[in-house]
This record gives structure tokens, sequence and C-alpha cells, in this order.
């Protein structure tokens, strides 16, 4: 923990750290809207660019930190709405769902995912950021993934799947805008094989070596 700086106020964790650097940015942004610098944010904290720049690559990190912080108890929310489902399939259409629903038309995540600057492409809901926060809420379920086949560089792979399907349902959500029944029916049916497949790879596979024993 660097000690220079944050206003005479050393943090004395990285998660006050991270919190502190967080406000900033809020600060900031609603100062002067979301086209933000690393700079910026450090200035407002008194320390050095180095020192954010220890628990953020870049403003975008920080700008998709800063809104999954500001949604942090919608995903109470959402880990309620699926609470006591064990199966992975019903459990992660169930949030998708909800959370296209819930988080269209939300100022902070329209303004973060529409946002452009010199020519830049729109923020990612992929970040690693991201990915870590969408892992950490994976773990929240009432789901047993190694059961179901995952691993953790494939629950990984599903974080990164779940949080393009989220982007993309509420930058473009399509014409007639789905609700409802037809929403979960369209997510169960295109990405409810993706989390199916490992399962059912796991079990081919068994399948095969119990066949090859028996002929050996």
């Amino acid at each position: 923990m660097r000690s220079r700086g944050w206003a005479g106020a050393t943090p004395s964790s990285d998660e006050e750290a991270i919190a502190r650097i967080l406000d900033a940015v809020d600060e900031v942004v609603a100062e002067h809207g979301p086209a933000i610098r690393l700079a910026d944010v450090a200035r407002r904290l008194g320390v050095t660019r180095q020192t954010v720049y220890r628990y953020f690559p870049n403003a975008d990190a920080l700008l998709v930190a800063s809104a999954m912080r500001a949604v942090d108890g919608f995903i109470d929310q959402v880990v309620e709405h699926v609470s006591g489902v064990n199966d992975p399939v019903t459990a992660l259409v169930g949030c998708v769902s909800f959370a296209v629903e819930t988080l269209t038309g939300d100022p902070q995540l329209e303004n973060l995912l529409s946002r452009r600057q010199d020519g830049e492409a729109v923020t990612s809901l992929t970040s690693d950021t991201a990915k870590a926060f969408c892992l950490s809420f994976f773990r929240r379920l009432d789901v047993d993934w190694q059961l179901h086949g995952f691993d953790s560089a494939l629950l990984e792979e599903l974080a990164e799947m779940t949080l393009r399907t989220v982007q993309s349902m509420l930058t473009d959500p399509g014409q007639p805008i789905r609700k409802g029944a037809a929403l979960r029916g369209f997510v169960a049916r295109w990405l409810g094989p993706a989390i199916l497949y490992p399962r059912v790879t796991s079990l081919l596979i068994h399948e095969h070596d119990e066949a090859g024993a028996l002929t050996d």
C-alpha cells in the first residue's frame, strides 16, 4: 500500500483503496461525464496514476467497476430471484432474463455501453473486472458447477458468454422487444445448450471409456 497521497489518510487495505478509487470515479463522472482519464481520478485522490494502475488497468475498467458496484444491490435481487434453483440452465436463464428486463433503460449502463470517444470502441462488459465480478456472482448461486462439468476455465468462459449475451441484449434488444416468457424462451434456446455442453461432453467421454473397458 502506497503511503503517499490519499489526502493524508492512507487506506488500511486494498478493499478500502478500491472503494475510495471508485468513489472518486463516481464524483468525476457526476461532474464531467463518463469521458474520464485515470489522471483525473488520481488527481482527485491526491495519488499518482501508478497507484490507480495498481488496481485498474485503464479508464474503461474504472467505469465498468463503478457500474458493477452501482448494481450490487441488484445482484442481490438476482440471486434471490433464483434462490434454491440447482439446475444451471434454469438458474442462468432466469438470471440473464431478469437482468435484461431490469437493466434495460438504466441510464448509467446505457451511457457506459454506448459511449464512444475519439473513435474508440464502446466499453465492454467482458473486461477482466467484469468477468471477475460475474464469477463471484456465479459462486453465490445454488448450482454445483463442478457436478455439471465446469472447471475454473470453463466457468470463466461461461461468465464471458453470459456477459456478452447481457451486453448484446441491452444495447440491441431487437424488435419487438422480448419480455417475460418470450425472453426466457429465447435465452433458454440459445444459451441453454452452451450451459449443457460440458456436462453432456463429460458423460459421453465417460460412456466411451466404459464401453472401451468392456471390449478390452
